[in-house]
């Protein structure tokens, strides 16, 4: 008896989130787009995948490993289009989100909200701001900063106690000494609000984590053939490397500055900077899902003399986090027990 009723429980607990599902998404989605929803829910679950910007794209695509869905190739939702298909057989749901952090904790959110989603991957460019990788490598972060949320303070001020670093920009005047009138710059931290958690009771957060048993996985990664050349004559010195476990900073600041990417470092210790990482493993984790970040290295954030090279070689970091993906998402199929 007790079992019948938890199963008639669960069948109506079932019946209540698709309901509510239906609702949330019908009130500003078409009606012909809420029917392809339902159509490619029924055949899910999907890895949800998350790039940003063209050229990201077009290295995903160049690849030929993504099959388009020929009776449900997308669905366009709020400017964005969701393509639905598979790699190497794995069911996936790819979008492009845009640049910067609002795009991606929208998208995101929207992925998991609309979709039948198991986790994310999401996966593009970076700036290099550890002198012990180089253009063209891979890192798959263990965790992410959010290193945009400012206290602004005048020269004289006083730094909130639950600042976690410290920039003195009178430090970096050229000759040394005087006042700087921009004054100092404290970093504060997140607010975490988790579906674990109780509502409106955000935790303070520095660094948002990787799930543990997908950056496990992606261990298996290391080692694996990754491009070193643009083309015939535009070659890197060396084969790049994927690099498991580093840690990364996200900001909506494209960093280009060679004294703010050694702060960065020497602070905070990351090796990548982007600018949507860390609204993207915010957002999976605040909703329960796994997440992991692939990201191709494809400049040196400001250490390099002369031009930023992020226009020669972010094709090929592009590139190589695209196979990175692939190959993530074949050791994905291969551990099923790890979704």
């Amino acid at each position: 008896m007790a079992s019948k009723q938890t199963a008639k429980c669960c069948v109506i607990l079932q019946l209540l989130s698709l309901t509510l599902l239906v609702i949330s998404v019908s009130s500003s989605t078409p009606s012909n787009s809420m029917n392809t929803i339902m159509e490619v829910n029924r055949k899910g679950p999907y890895i949800g995948l998350i790039t940003v910007y063209p050229p990201e794209e077009d290295a995903f695509f160049s690849t030929g490993a993504f099959e388009i869905n020929s009776h449900h190739p997308f669905v366009d939702l709020s400017g964005r289009r969701f393509r639905v298909g598979k790699v190497h057989g794995r069911k996936v749901i790819y979008v492009r989100c845009g640049i910067g952090m609002v795009n991606a904790a929208a998208t995101t959110q929207q992925m998991v909200d609309v979709f039948d989603i198991i986790g994310i991957i999401h996966f593009g460019i970076a700036g290099n701001v550890n002198n012990s990788m180089s253009i063209g490598d891979v890192t798959i972060p263990k965790q992410f900063v959010h290193t945009g949320i400012w206290d602004w303070l005048k020269p004289n001020g006083t730094l909130p106690s639950n600042d976690i670093a410290e920039l003195k920009i009178g430090s970096y005047n050229v000759p040394k000494g005087g006042v700087n009138l921009l004054g100092r710059i404290g970093f504060g931290y997140e607010q975490f609000f988790s579906q674990t958690g109780k509502p409106n009771n955000p935790q303070p957060l520095v660094w948002a984590k990787i799930s543990r048993h997908w950056l496990r996985l992606a261990a298996k990664l290391e080692g694996m053939e990754l491009q070193q050349c643009v083309n015939s004559s535009n070659c890197l010195p060396e084969k790049p490397k994927l690099v498991v476990g580093l840690k990364g900073s996200t900001s909506n600041i494209f960093i280009d500055n060679g004294a703010y990417r050694d702060f960065l470092f020497q602070t905070f210790r990351v090796s990548s900077v982007d600018m949507e990482s860390a609204a993207v493993v915010m957002t999976s984790l605040s909703n329960g899902f796994p997440v992991i970040v692939i990201r191709g290295l494809s400049d040196l954030a400001g250490g390099q003399e002369g031009q930023n090279q992020i226009t020669i070689f972010g094709p090929l970091a592009a590139l190589n986090a695209a196979k990175a993906v692939i190959q993530f998402i074949l050791t994905l199929s291969h551990n099923p027990s790890q979704h």
